[in-house]
């Protein structure tokens, strides 16, 4: 056990006293011992009280991420065993598990690691360096608790390519765990089928947040003409159409998303009905107001505006811009679902800006439901980075 110990600034350490598992560069008073970049360390209070134990990575602004509370205890296969068992635990309680997040990193108290199963197998994500370390034995002890539940993983798959890994030093790193495999999945969600391309796809492949989101679109759409604006694979068209549209649209920028989410329609025997088309959301919506088209149900699930603080206002006017020419689209008495997939977007400020686009057309919204991110992606109330999906369903009604 390494016996370096860092001693946190009089005042520091709101964050990881209120639970959360971050220690900025910042916070730090002194680091006695030695160490390399990755270790375990043992935290301390000002005043010499142990806060736990995490690892340490002088090459990012999150100085440490904690591994435990305890200030003693060894970060070893029997911890990690029972971090992992926890984790499938609780989605086992939670979620349908066929396809879901297994560790949502911080969240399930493994800082800086995502890993998805999709069917029988698994992708992962390492985004730090001190987890970088544990990674290969993480896998191995859920492919083990997973084998316990006769859930046999055929395959895992490491899209550790991210760019947050060069805010930590590493490279960025893609490829298979072990032997190779065919990197094509097919999965099964709220009845939908969808190939699913772990090694050229998006983040692991496909978004799992949006699960219940998905399956609560559908009861809105029976009978209903949809619009769905950054479709990506055709998640939400292909739930709209599974649940008994009579004309989908699906809208997305790229090519490739398009021509899986057609490849997906077809799957799915929706290809009469759900059709998607390449296009940027923000030209297209203009001229389909302009042309006098009009929704039951429009949808807006674009990607994250911000992935910074200092970013977040002209992410606001994003945002109220895309709601603006979306809700000009809904029919009266129509629904709008828009989401927001940044944490630095918070709640009441996304609220904020929806209610200003609404007002900018001379529309009223009667809020349905607000939801956020599925179970398998628990948001650890200390940890304000878990914390990043905001989903609002309205009715829309024109003003009279």
């Amino acid at each position: 056990m390494n016996d370096t110990v860092v001693t946190l600034k009089k005042g520091e350490g709101r964050s990881l006293k209120a639970g959360g598992l971050w220690i900025y560069d910042n916070e730090i008073d002194t680091i006695k011992g030695s160490f390399q970049n990755g270790d375990v360390v043992c935290v301390h209070d000002f005043d010499g009280y142990g806060m736990g134990r995490g690892f340490i990575n002088q090459n990012s602004k999150i100085r440490i991420r904690m591994m435990t509370r305890n200030p003693v205890q060894q970060i070893d296969d029997a911890f990690l065993q029972r971090r992992v068992q926890a984790a499938w635990d609780y989605r086992k309680d939670t979620v349908d598990t066929s396809s879901c997040r297994v560790i949502f990193g911080e969240a399930d108290f493994l800082p800086g690691i995502v890993v998805d199963k999709y069917e029988d197998v698994l992708v992962v994500e390492s985004l730090a360096l001190g987890i970088d370390r544990f990674k290969e034995t993480i896998v191995a002890l859920l492919k083990e608790v997973l084998l316990k539940d006769g859930i046999k993983i055929r395959g895992v798959y490491e899209r550790s390519d991210a760019r947050e890994r060069d805010k930590e030093g590493i490279p960025r790193v893609k490829g298979f765990i072990g032997e190779a495999f065919d990197t094509d999945i097919e999965i099964v969600e709220n009845g939908v089928r969808y190939m699913v391309d772990v090694a050229n796809g998006q983040k692991t492949g496909f978004f799992l947040d949006q699960k219940y989101n998905r399956l609560a679109i559908q009861r809105l759409c029976k009978g209903k003409r949809v619009l769905d604006c950054f479709t990506h694979m055709g998640t939400f068209a292909l739930n709209a159409g599974t649940a008994g549209a009579y004309e989908v649209t699906g809208i997305d920028i790229s090519e490739f998303a398009v021509q899986q989410a057609a490849d997906n329609a077809r799957r799915n025997g929706l290809q009469d009905t759900v059709h998607f088309r390449c296009a940027n959301v923000l030209d297209e919506l203009p001229r389909l107001a302009a042309a006098g088209e009009q929704y039951d149900v429009v949808i807006l699930d674009p990607p994250a505006f911000t992935k910074s603080r200092e970013a977040t206002r002209n992410a606001v006017k994003g945002y109220r811009e895309i709601n603006r020419k979306g809700l000009q689209l809904v029919k009266d008495g129509g629904y709008l679902a828009t989401c927001s997939c940044s944490h630095f977007m918070t709640q009441e400020l996304f609220a904020k800006t929806i209610r200003e686009a609404a007002g900018s057309v001379h529309k009223r919204l009667r809020q349905v439901e607000f939801r956020t991110q599925a179970p398998d992606h628990p948001i650890l109330w200390a940890a304000q980075e878990s914390y990043y999906l905001k989903f609002y369903i309205f009715q829309v009604v024109n003003e009279r």
